[in-house]
């Protein structure tokens, strides 16, 4: 046997201990994650505290460190309610409202809350997501109470029938194409940085999908000058800056036209086969943390659900009715959550983008390549939301789209019972063909939004500028519908 030279190894030795140091501040990282997911928060800043006081902490690591205190920020500002601000908030809709009420609502798990170090604090939005979580809740709302918000595609009406019609009758899969012209606008607040410092923002922005939204015009932005980011880019952002003033807002805008086609497959189950491993799948499946693991409680609800099945699209169909099932509330920022998929399996509700993570997570532990798609949804009356959705992949029929958050019809027609399942409406624009992935030009700070680009981002050199220093507003007019 030949002896290695003492060059080598010492690059070994060398290699091996770096290894063993990635190891260490991995694991110490992730039980700072876990700390902040329970609610210690004072366990987790000594933790960071003791891991950046260690010899040879790179750059990575004390970015990944700095995330933790700014997360453990951000759960403060989506918690802010105490028991008796939680119930005064309640009360501003049921005035009769009993504390036992209460007590019983909370003991159900319909109230979300986190006790942090101790101190038991409501999400802010708890006490309206209560009356999409529980009917009898709902009935006790006082009279002429606002009614609770639904957009005009969560319900079924004639345009899903046209979609349908129009792609069956021209055998394209797509039809029923809606013009949109679209105003974006970021505004940060007066004095929210020092004046005079260069502000640098990034608004959604669409690329052309075959078939899907194409025609794209972009009209202008202020300030005028811009750049776009190229149509290769998953997250397309129009890129700006400006200079603050004091005691001025500072106003960022873009506006641009596209055409939206509705999609619809008319798929055979019969014909359906298991995907294929290839370019089209290979980056679809498989677990890609934090947000996509099959966790061991992930697998159970698999198993589950889909019982002894193993015919590709009746799986689909197990994996979508079972989420489906979750109903919809407005959701915590998500760069709060250190795994969606696995709090939308726990959380007992989730909001369109935990559903379609928690989908994606099971189709793919299934094998069935899934891949997700953002943007912003609207209606012929002025009407916007922010959504997510996803594409699962189904040989030999292709990429079909899938909305887990819209969800099922109650219908007498099979097909436009499960739109949603294999097609969707022509009022939706996408941003994202891919969640989490970098900005162009790319952004020097962390993000507000971690996984979406919908709102729009913005940060100056002295750091990221989170929701709470800023506001946004999204418009969508239907210029035109063609046949």
């Amino acid at each position: 046997m030949f002896a290695l030279p003492a060059l080598v190894l010492s690059t070994q030795i060398g290699s091996a201990h770096a290894q063993e140091q990635r190891r260490d501040a991995d694991e110490r990282l992730a039980a700072i994650v876990s700390l902040i997911d329970v609610g210690h928060f004072e366990g987790a800043r000594a933790g960071i505290a003791k891991a950046r006081a260690r010899p040879n902490l790179d750059a990575d690591q004390r970015r990944a460190l700095d995330e933790q205190v700014e997360r453990m920020r951000r759960i403060r500002l989506d918690f802010t309610l105490d028991e008796a601000q939680a119930k005064a908030k309640l009360r501003e809709q049921i005035p009769d409202m009993r504390d036992a009420e209460f007590d019983e609502w909370d003991r159900r798990g319909l109230l979300e809350y986190m006790i942090i170090d101790g101190d038991k604090r409501y999400f802010q939005r708890a006490p309206s997501n209560l009356f999409r979580l529980d009917a009898a809740a709902l009935a006790r709302r006082k009279p002429g109470a606002r009614p609770l918000s639904v957009g005009p595609m969560e319900t079924l009406n004639a345009h899903q029938a046209e979609v349908r019609d129009g792609a069956l009758r021209q055998g394209l899969g797509y039809a029923a194409p809606r013009r949109v012209r679209v105003t974006h606008s970021l505004t940060v607040n007066a004095d929210a940085v020092p004046a005079g410092k260069m502000l640098r923002a990034w608004l959604p922005y669409p690329r052309a999908l075959p078939h899907q939204q194409q025609d794209i015009r972009f009209l202008g932005s202020t300030p005028a000058a811009h750049t776009i980011a190229p149509e290769s880019t998953a997250m397309r952002t129009v890129y700006l800056q400006q200079v603050a003033k004091a005691g001025q807002p500072t106003r960022f805008e873009t506006s641009y036209e596209l055409t939206v086609f509705g999609q619809y497959r008319a798929i055979d189950p019969d014909k359906v086969v298991p995907a294929p491993v290839d370019e089209a799948t290979r980056d679809y499946l498989g677990e890609r943390p934090p947000h996509i693991v099959y966790t061991d409680a992930m697998r159970k609800f698999s198993r589950e659900v889909v019982g002894d099945e193993t015919h590709p699209y009746r799986i689909a169909q197990k994996l979508y009715a079972a989420v489906d099932r979750i109903p919809w509330a407005g959701a915590r920022e998500y760069s709060t959550i250190s795994n969606i998929s696995d709090y939308a399996l726990h959380a007992g509700h989730a909001d369109c983008g935990q559903q379609t993570l928690l989908l994606m997570t099971l189709l793919r532990l299934n094998g069935i390549p899934a891949r997700w798609q953002s943007g912003w949804v609207f209606g012929d009356n002025g009407y916007t939301n922010m959504h997510d959705w996803a594409w699962m992949y189904l040989a030999p029929y292709g990429w079909v789209p899938v909305d887990v958050t819209t969800g099922r019809f109650d219908s007498p027609d099979p097909q436009l019972a499960n739109f949603y399942f294999g097609g969707f409406d022509a009022y939706r624009i996408a941003y994202n063909d891919d969640y989490g992935r970098q900005f162009v030009p790319a952004k020097r700070h962390e993000r507000s939004e971690t996984v979406d680009s919908q709102r729009g981002e913005v940060e100056w050199e002295g750091g990221n500028l989170y929701f709470d220093q800023w506001d946004y507003d999204y418009s969508a007019q239907v210029l035109t519908t063609k046949d």
